[in-house]
């Protein structure tokens, strides 16, 4: 994988992360993306490295989502099978769609195909594989109504 891939699908996974955090805890925005900056990205964790990630690209992904949730959510919402709520979803689950979504709407120099399956990619790392085709079909029919 070529370092730019690398360091945006770092910054992917840490967004998701962050989301996730800002979802559970309410850290409020600047203190998120300062602990993200300080001690996660790039970091040596429990003697795991992490790989260094595009600060700039994690930043306006999280910022982005949390700017613009209500339009995702309502875009994933309309995407979901009939009688599933946003609310029904995993936690986890939820803000790689968010991510995925807001890179569909918002990041028109990102690839649909490449945005698709890198957060499918992410997906991979918390879920087994029927939660990561759902979260393919998902996005896909998102970008199907917004590009």
């Amino acid at each position: 994988m070529k370092t730019r891939s690398k360091a945006r699908a770092a910054a992917r996974l840490a967004a998701v992360q962050a989301l996730y955090q800002h979802e559970m805890e309410k850290t409020p925005l600047a203190r998120l993306l300062d602990e993200f900056h300080l001690h996660r990205l790039g970091a040596e964790i429990d003697h795991d490295q992490y790989a260094q990630a595009e600060t700039a690209f994690f930043d306006d992904v999280v910022k982005g989502v949390l700017a613009r949730r209500d339009e995702i959510d309502e875009l994933i919402s309309a995407k979901l099978a009939k009688g599933w709520a946003l609310a029904r979803l995993d936690k986890t689950m939820i803000q790689i769609l968010r991510a995925g979504t807001y890179e569909l709407i918002a990041r028109a120099d990102v690839p649909t195909g490449a945005a698709i399956s890198s957060y499918v990619d992410v997906s991979h790392a918390f879920f087994e594989a029927t939660e990561s085709k759902f979260a393919n079909g998902v996005l896909d029919a998102i970008a199907k109504a917004v590009r």
